[in-house]
């Protein structure tokens, strides 16, 4: 059995790390370099860092920052943000990401993200999907340029499409309705879009309480969890949350 991963998040904003509610009223928590490299010593799996507002800046990712954080860390490393072509990718993988995310370029024109899966491999390319139900209850919606935007599509059915015939190799869906709430992950979210697709998935939105790791993972069906709120104003440890996995008879690394 793989063992289990725990992700801490770095939303990062002019340099600097920074984190809300549903994806408003975003709040300074730290630098990221030195964030990031407390996340490594404290036994974090991988590390995700989004420039969360390349996108609607219209620029790429500081790779500066990218590159001072990538030497800081000995795990792997996830980064998106602004990331709308192949050589966008090449930049990121240059600058020391071990893995790119593509969110609303891929969703805009979805062969760019095959293109790009094509050309640096599948288990480069992370589809980050931020979904929110829809009014009255019947599915989720992808949302694009950092949850500003509503495309109409499906995030079951483009999950599908982004996995199966788009190349990418991971999910990080993030459930706007849960972000920053403390409220648990999207189970029902979770769990559809698990059995939807055949690659592996990391929950993001919603973790406020040990039992909600757990939950992600098991009820869920989640590969992954990731954390940011709890993590960064120090409410929960990485290694409270494993050790806590592990009674539950989850294998995760300690």
């Amino acid at each position: 059995m793989l063992a289990k991963r725990l992700i801490p998040c770095l939303d990062v904003d002019g340099g600097r790390v920074v984190k809300g509610t549903k994806f408003q009223d975003m709040q300074d928590a730290g630098d990221p370099v030195q964030m990031a490299a407390h996340y490594d010593r404290e036994g974090a799996d991988e590390l995700v860092f989004l420039d969360i507002t390349a996108t609607v800046e219209g620029r790429s990712a500081t790779l500066d920052v990218i590159s001072r954080t990538a030497e800081q860390v000995f795990i792997p490393l996830t980064v998106g943000g602004g990331v709308r072509t192949e050589g966008d990718v090449n930049e990121l993988l240059r600058a020391g990401a071990d893995k790119v995310s593509m969110n609303s370029a891929a969703v805009r024109e979805p062969a760019t993200l095959q293109r790009c899966a094509d050309r640096f491999g599948t288990q480069c390319m992370v589809i980050a999907i931020d979904a929110k139900r829809r009014a009255g209850g019947e599915g989720w919606e992808v949302f694009v340029d950092a949850g500003r935007t509503g495309t109409g599509r499906d995030a079951i059915e483009w999950a599908l499409e982004a996995t199966t015939e788009r190349g990418a190799g991971e999910v990080l869906l993030s459930s706007m309705d849960r972000d920053g709430t403390g409220e648990g992950y999207d189970l029902d979210l979770l769990r559809e879009l698990t059995d939807a697709v055949r690659v592996p998935v990391i929950a993001s939105g919603g973790a406020g309480d040990l039992d909600h790791f757990a939950e992600a993972l098991i009820e869920g069906g989640a590969d992954a969890v990731l954390a940011a709120s709890r993590l960064h104003r120090g409410q929960l440890t990485i290694r409270e949350i494993k050790e806590y996995l592990r009674a539950k008879d989850l294998e995760v690394r300690l």
